[in-house]
Order: C-alpha cells, then structure tokens, then sequence
C-alpha cells in the first residue's frame, strides 16, 4: 500500500480534530502518514497513531515558527520526493490551502481544494467537492503527478484504529526563498471556551437580522447551549457588531460543521460559499422569500428574537 501523507496542525494542547480525520481518511487510500512540523512530544504522536498513523515524520526547525507558510510545503515537498506518497491530505483553511497550492505547483502535481469526500477506487483517488451553494456535488481525480487534496473540517467523522507508528527525525534544508517573509510578532488570541469556527461541529451564525450588537447575545445563548461556536455574516462584521475572525463567508472562514444555524441571515451567495458544505443546514429568518431557505434542510419563518430563546428554554428543560 502506498503511503497517505497526512500534514498535521498542531494547537497549544495537542493536535487540531480535523488532522484526525485526515487520518481517517488516508485509512481508506493507503498507509497513514503523519508530518509533524513542530514538536512531535509523547501525546502528540500517542494520538496521531490512536488514529492510524503508522509513521510521524517530525520536523523541528527555527524556520517553520520565524517564516510563514513556505517552510511547511518545503517539508511536504521533501518528504513526497522521498516516500513517493499516493496522496498528500491536507486540512482546507487559508494556511492548508496555500501550502497545497505550493506543494502541487512544486511537485507539477494536481490540485483538488474543499474536498468534502475522498475516496479510493482501485489504483484511483477520486474527490467529492459541494458547490454552488451545494446545489451540485462534483466528483474529481487527478490525472497527473501526485494527487495534493484539501479537505474541509467535519467532512468525515474522526474513527479511532490504534497503530503504533515510527517516530522518523527529518532534516529539511530550507531555501532562501522560504525565509522571504519574517513572522515579526505574534499576539495570542483570548481564550473562550468555545470550540473554534473551523472545529465546531454545532455552529450558530447570525446575520443582519439580530438588529444590533447586543441582538447577538440571542445567538451566543443558542450556541453556549448546544456547545458550539458563534459565526456572522459580512454585514454583522462590517458594522463592527462582530470581529471579523467571526465572519463566515467567501471573505471570511469556510466551515462545514455537523449542524449549521442560520438567525437573521439571508443567504447571500457570499455568505453560503463558506457554509454549504454543511451536514445539516436550519434556518431562521422573518422572511419566507429569503435566500436561505433554499438551501436550508429546516426552516422557521419567524422572528429569531422570540424562535432562539424558545429553543433554548426547551434545550434546558430537556438537560433536567
């Protein structure tokens, strides 16, 4: 079987969900393999093998925390030169997708973005991709070099298949062209305690129709209980009722959670080019003729104002 790789995020207290379902992909194509570019400690390997890694290649250099994002496609590119990989997974995001967008170009290999499937049909990788507003699912191979995919966060569910994977050290000589732009400063984001955009698997997402700043509380309410996060649309960020690492949308973040609800949002195609690819899509809106409700797999035409706090009333009645 051909080696899958696999190119790892790490978070401060491990490693991101979505690389563990890249594991679980790679499973169904070939041997699992993880590149670790950073501190590949006991847990972090521990983890990576619970999920089928067989081998990490771990990389540690200054370079892959002092430059941005060219050291780390230096690393896929060196390692798909020696292992000859069947595949190359990586996470889509704006990070994931311009070292994938490097590496292909690197490598004269195929490029294949916001795969919400991929699968294996004999000797042959072939990807599902949402688009239009998930209207149409379109089913895509590369034909030439080494297939490079980057798939969307919750397109798959994270399986446990326990390995116990090689630890193999790799020294990757980094040119000159890497070390073109510096990482000066770097400020820590405040901590929440719910999940990030690109993590959750329960999203909550308001639009214009919250009416105001303090209209989103409605919306930060419903997601504090389903335990998910908090997303806007463009309007809400653009009126500064919302940081911007909160918009979701062809401008902002493009996420595919398990559940997606939509209060107040219209559904401009902007804003469902970064969500359609969700599993199960509820909206919210006053207005039956809205957008939204096209794409939606539930709709409630009503006021979000008085729908939210009814759903959270009955989710807490439900917990006792």
């Amino acid at each position: 079987m051909s080696e899958i790789l696999v190119l790892a995020e790490l978070t401060p207290t491990g490693v991101r969900k979505a690389t563990l379902e890249l594991l679980t992909i790679a499973r169904g194509l070939g041997e699992p393999s993880a590149v670790v570019c950073g501190d590949a400690t006991e847990d972090v390997v521990a983890l990576l093998g619970t999920y089928g890694a067989t081998t990490v290649y771990a990389v540690s250099a200054p370079e892959i925390e002092q430059f941005l994002s060219l050291p780390k496609a230096e690393v896929v590119v060196t390692l798909a030169e020696r292992v000859r990989p069947g595949a190359i997974l990586i996470t889509s995001g704006p990070e994931g997708k311009d070292v994938a967008a490097r590496v292909a170009v690197r490598l004269d290999s195929g490029l294949i973005t916001d795969a919400v499937d991929v699968s294996a049909e004999g000797a042959t990788i072939t990807t599902t991709q949402s688009v239009f507003a998930g209207a149409f699912h379109v089913r895509s191979e590369v034909v030439r070099g080494t297939p490079v995919i980057t798939v969307m966060p919750n397109a798959v569910t994270a399986e446990a298949a326990p390995a116990q994977p090689r630890v193999k050290s790799v020294d990757v000589a980094f040119s000159d062209r890497a070390k073109g732009s510096v990482v000066i400063s770097r400020t820590p984001k405040g901590s929440s305690a719910r999940p990030d955009l690109a993590d959750a698997a329960v999203i909550v997402s308001g639009g214009r129709g919250v009416g105001s700043e303090a209209g989103l509380g409605v919306i930060e309410k419903l997601a504090d209980a389903l335990g998910g996060a908090v997303g806007v649309t463009r309007a809400v960020s653009d009126l500064h009722w919302a940081p911007h690492d909160l918009q979701i949308g062809q401008t902002g973040k493009t996420v595919a959670p398990g559940l997606y609800i939509a209060a107040g949002v219209s559904g401009a195609i902007q804003h469902r080019a970064g969500m359609q690819s969700s599993k199960t899509i509820v909206a919210v809106n006053k207005d039956p003729k809205a957008p939204i409700f096209s794409i939606a797999d539930f709709g409630v035409v009503g006021d979000l104002h008085t729908v939210l706090p009814a759903l959270v009333d009955e989710i807490d009645k439900r917990r006792i």
